[in-house]
């Protein structure tokens, strides 16, 4: 088992595709597959592709792969699955958020045939060889994340957090549209029963400390959370900004701020708070 850095636009430790024999976990983005490529090496052919969401980081390049490998099967939830099949609102979503930078951070997205698709709901157990995988639907994050767990590793994806260096802070990434804290805390408590000897993470790495890494997790979400409640988007972004800058040094400030930008940490919990207002009479 190993994380191969995709080095995100010449930046390490943003991205991290997980590799466990011939599956591969969250392969990445396009613009990640030169990394990817390089590091398995010619006589590479996977399996199987396990995804834990859809979104560009984690899952941009899995058409391109399997456009490389006919035959590697994909693994989704089922809520994210037509949107592998046809991207076309998964497209429009992403690039409301990241405009003209969408071609430079992700590359081309391109669709899975629904043959090579194979559809989670939760509860599964996968076997490739050797290799066994327990399947657990993981929303909070997306309401298409599903985790994974092998051999005592519990692959999270991002309702697991983000930690970008060891030691750094654990962070919860709150992009819209569908951050649901409720559901998030009921995701990890799902995880912590699994009692994982380590959680491997897309952003970035393995992280032994499991309680103590989820307890951080789930006390930046709640305090995140009332920030964006009762803060303007700017106030929030420099709070979260200074607060992760005063823990780590400038580079990994800078990993951190490419792995979960304040503004879609503000954007996804502003998203949440206003679907839960009344609306007014």
């Amino acid at each position: 088992m190993r994380v191969i850095d995709l080095m995100h636009v010449d930046v390490p430790r943003v991205i991290g595709c997980w590799q466990v024999g011939e599956v591969l976990i969250d392969p990445g983005p396009s613009t990640g597959l030169p990394a990817l490529l390089e590091a398995l090496g010619e006589d590479y052919r996977p399996r199987a592709l396990l995804l834990t969401h859809i979104h560009l980081d984690h899952a941009g390049a899995s058409g391109s792969l399997v456009r490389r490998w006919p035959e590697v099967e994909v693994y989704v939830h089922e809520r994210g699955a037509p949107h592998m099949i046809d991207p076309e609102r998964l497209l429009e979503s992403a690039t409301r958020l990241y405009g003209d930078d969408m071609g430079r951070l992700w590359g081309e997205f391109v669709a899975v045939p629904e043959s090579q698709l194979r559809v989670l709901r939760g509860g599964e157990t996968l076997s490739f060889g050797a290799e066994r995988f327990e399947v657990a639907y993981t929303p909070g994050h997306a309401s298409h994340h599903v985790s994974y767990l092998h051999e005592g590793t519990a692959f999270v994806g991002d309702v697991g957090g983000v930690r970008i260096t060891p030691g750094s802070p654990a962070i919860p990434p709150t992009p819209p549209p569908d951050i649901d804290l409720e559901r998030w805390h009921e995701s990890i408590a799902l995880v912590r029963g699994w009692r994982p000897e380590r959680l491997a993470m897309t952003h970035f790495g393995a992280e032994e400390n499991v309680s103590e890494h989820l307890d951080e997790v789930e006390r930046r979400l709640e305090a995140w959370a009332a920030l964006a409640r009762d803060s303007e988007r700017d106030s929030f972004m420099a709070a979260v900004r200074a607060e992760i800058a005063g823990l780590t040094e400038r580079e990994t400030a800078i990993a951190y701020e490419q792995a979960a930008p304040a503004d879609q940490l503000y954007a996804g919990l502003e998203r949440y708070w206003r679907k839960r207002s009344p609306p007014l009479s």
